[in-house]
């Protein structure tokens, strides 16, 4: 991961959430935070959800809502139970 995907992932793993765990902000916002420009965040946070870090969870209008995927929260590492034979 490169320094500002880094610093997107730490950003939504910090931001307060809804309910469904998104972070109801837009990329404008959440770019003015860490002072990036709104295209290059825009381009990392793009970055950030095709390697599987993060994943849309809403859209309202034009406007989408992401948040943390399994991956990074490390839901995708349990292993399932299966009974001994």
């Amino acid at each position: 991961m490169t320094a500002n995907q880094r610093l997107v992932v730490m950003l939504y793993a910090m931001h307060p959430t809804d309910r469904a765990g998104a972070v109801v902000e837009t990329g404008a916002a959440l770019a003015a935070l860490v002072g990036m420009s709104p295209t290059v965040f825009s381009r990392t946070r793009r970055q950030v959800v095709a390697a599987g870090w993060l994943e849309e969870s809403d859209r309202l209008a034009h406007i989408s809502y992401y948040r943390l995927s399994a991956k990074s929260t490390g839901e995708d590492v349990v292993v399932p139970l299966r009974r001994a034979t």
